[in-house]
């Protein structure tokens, strides 16, 4: 006779159980403000989660076709990037892993020295919902601290690895008393984020697969996963993205990788995009901690 007793299926959940999860991390307040500095109508917020190296690590993977092609974010495409957003003359916010900060001080060092934001990416790109709350909240508490070693500053910001918030995230945020998140996808524009029925006080700056580059460019051998979507196109999505944002007055986030997006064939999209919008007019380009911290002075 078996006497095992499963666990219920969520058709069959009680309604508390649904609120509870659904509650956990919960949009709140709208952070949209009635207006952008110096009369902008739209906040433009560029990140680049400086992965290099740390995604085969990740997934105990020694090998070193796998890892160099992390190195190339480092080695080729962050250059390129720096030159790009010097010449531009806009800043951006670099979320690192700590074990890519720790692979390439120098280069974390030097992004900080330029005025670019340094924010928190994980210990070695962990995904958050398989680890135990102590293991979460000890790899973030460590990634901070090498950040604020590498840069100068204790970072103010947390983007989680490939978006994967835990049941705990939000709390183990909260603890470390940081400003913003950039990882959850309730809206088009900052809002405060509500745990459990409560208001943190913390901005999500929200952002969105379809202004990843990964989704469109990402390539893993031996798998399914290959490049399907032309520079061009993904050049058209971005834009479209961003003139829905200048036309509602709203916060434009887009993420990119450098060792996806630092390609010769790919780099110019972006070289493009901050040509349209300062063609467009009306742009306040922002790290994501100046764009967090105007949302809060304006809810005030």
């Amino acid at each position: 006779m078996n006497d095992t007793v499963s666990a219920p299926e969520p058709w069959q959940w009680p309604e508390e159980t649904w609120r509870r999860i659904v509650g956990r991390a919960r949009a709140g307040l709208s952070l949209k403000p009635a207006h952008w500095p110096n009369g902008a109508r739209c906040a433009v917020g560029f990140s680049f989660d400086a992965d290099h190296d740390t995604i085969p690590l990740r997934d105990a993977d020694e090998s070193p076709m796998r890892i160099s092609q992390g190195q190339y974010g480092s080695r080729q495409a962050v250059p390129r990037i720096r030159r790009l957003l010097a010449q531009e003359e806009v800043p951006a916010t670099f979320f690192y892993p700590a074990v890519s900060a720790l692979l390439y001080p120098d280069e974390v060092r030097g992004l900080a020295t330029e005025g670019h934001e340094i924010g928190i990416h994980s210990w070695i790109h962990e995904r958050n919902t398989t680890l135990p709350l102590e293991a979460e909240r000890d790899l973030s508490l460590r990634a901070a601290d090498v950040l604020a070693k590498l840069a100068g500053r204790e970072p103010v910001g947390m983007r989680t690895a490939s978006w994967d918030f835990s049941p705990n995230t939000l709390t183990i945020i909260r603890e470390m008393g940081l400003l913003y998140d950039s990882s959850l996808m309730a809206d088009d524009d900052p809002y405060e984020l509500v745990e459990d029925g409560t208001p943190t006080g913390i901005v999500e700056l929200p952002p969105e697969w379809i202004r990843d580059d990964a989704v469109y460019f990402n390539m893993v051998r031996f798998s399914g996963l290959r490049p399907y979507t032309p520079p061009s196109s993904v050049e058209e999505i971005f834009r479209a993205e961003f003139d829905g944002a200048w036309e509602e007055r709203g916060l434009y986030i887009l993420t990119m990788h450098p060792h996806i997006s630092g390609h010769r064939s790919r780099m110019p999209v972006l070289a493009r995009l901050i040509a349209h919008m300062k063609a467009k007019g009306g742009c306040w380009f922002a790290t994501h901690e100046q764009i967090a911290r105007w949302c809060t002075e304006q809810a005030a």
